[in-house]
């Protein structure tokens, strides 16, 4: 009997190993050896004879060999198959005809109908009640998936294994009951932990977008952030030209004062005079007015409580605020946090103030940059007609 159970398990292995899909990545060798472990340790409680233990240990592991033939009633393929190899063996036919009904045994809601089946069957199936069933588990969803017999989301085959474990399974020796049942519930616990925790995500994703959907918070407050940050960089546009118009009429009367100032002291240069001084009211002119664009304008920076109160006063410009002590100005901020109404109020006016500022800004900007183009083309004219009409006989370089 020892040289068919070795011939059992190597005729097992090579089959599974050779001719077995490899989409099979749960009932495959490992599971067949999974499966022959757990029957030796339900075998090891029970004091049964010889001729059940050698039974049900070939149908252990000849349980699975039908999936080599179809992946579909592998049951029944499997229980011909080991006939044949059975009866090559010479075994005798009360052994072939048992190995064969434990191996129809196997099959999916089938009730056992003696000890020996009920051994195979829990065998079988020992995978619920041991601590790496959630990695078991997902090897069988891929293989369903890749056999296309079926395709789950993680969420539906949780689901579906815990209805499982709560209604079509159950564990039907003793040593199962004792042994395997306890790590099963586990399991069960941590599959319905999952699901509510998986549930709570789900719910709250759902009223962040119920929220997001009914309250217009969100969208108001980016349209004032939007808003508010193009307005700054307007106004830090504006300054940076202001400053660059600034820096080149500054250059140019430093170059004026430095070259051209000192030569007008000589008569026969007297033809320079206007359109000199044409060149610099002009340049001057511009600095004057890209001053005036740049220039800070601050308020009286004083409220009492019946502007806020009347909500007359924005609080959130600090030229409305700088001369007041800290504790009326953290009085008047609880104030208008309070009221939703005198925020948006605020943050309004802000946006509408600082929209006059920068038309006052850029209005002075176009002026500027007007006068300083007429300027330049002027002062040219100027020069050069001075010097057609009105300079010696011959033009004297200037100096750099």
């Amino acid at each position: 009997m020892n040289d068919i159970l070795s011939k059992t398990e190597e005729y097992a292995t090579d089959l599974l190993t050779k001719k077995l899909d490899s989409k099979f990545l749960y009932h495959n060798l490992r599971h067949t050896q999974r499966v022959v472990k757990s029957t030796k340790e339900l075998l090891n409680f029970y004091n049964l004879k010889d001729e059940e233990i050698n039974a049900i240990t070939i149908a252990a592991w000849l349980h699975d060999i039908g999936y080599t033939v179809s992946s579909s009633d592998h049951e029944e393929h499997g229980a011909k198959l080991a006939k044949t190899f059975l009866e090559g063996l010479n075994c005798d036919a009360n052994l072939v005809h048992t190995v064969c009904g434990l191996i129809l045994a196997t099959k999916m809601g089938h009730s056992p109908k003696n000890l020996c089946e009920e051994i195979i069957k829990d065998a079988d199936c020992s995978h619920f009640g041991q601590h790496s069933y959630l990695e078991t588990s997902e090897l069988l969803r891929e293989e369903l998936t890749l056999l296309e017999i079926a395709s789950f989301t993680r969420k539906e085959w949780r689901d579906k294994n815990i209805e499982l474990f709560r209604t079509q399974h159950h564990y039907y020796t003793t040593y199962a009951k004792e042994n395997w049942q306890p790590i099963k519930d586990e399991n069960l616990q941590g599959l319905l932990k999952k699901k509510k925790k998986n549930n709570k995500l789900v719910k709250k994703e759902k009223l962040k977008v119920s929220l997001k959907n009914k309250s217009p918070e969100r969208g108001i407050q980016t349209m004032f952030r939007v808003t508010m940050r193009n307005h700054l960089k307007l106004s830090d546009i504006a300054d940076t030209k202001a400053n660059i118009l600034l820096s080149v009429n500054a250059i140019i009367i430093s170059l004026i004062l430095a070259n051209l100032i000192p030569k007008l002291d000589n008569p026969s240069n007297d033809y320079l005079v206007i359109p000199a001084a044409i060149f610099v009211i002009f340049s001057v002119t511009s600095m004057i007015m890209s001053v005036l664009a740049t220039r800070p304008n601050v308020t009286s920076g004083e409220f009492n409580k019946e502007d806020v109160e009347n909500k007359k006063v924005n609080l959130l410009f600090f030229g409305n605020f700088h001369k007041m002590k800290l504790e009326d100005y953290e009085w008047a901020i609880q104030e208008l946090i309070k009221d939703q109404e005198y925020v948006y109020s605020s943050l309004t006016k802000d946006l509408y103030f600082l929209g006059l500022v920068l038309d006052k800004k850029y209005k002075l900007l176009r002026w500027t940059y007007t006068i300083f183009m007429i300027g330049m083309v002027l002062s040219v004219i100027a020069f050069f007609v001075a010097l057609k009409f009105y300079g010696p006989e011959r033009i004297i370089e200037l100096p750099t």
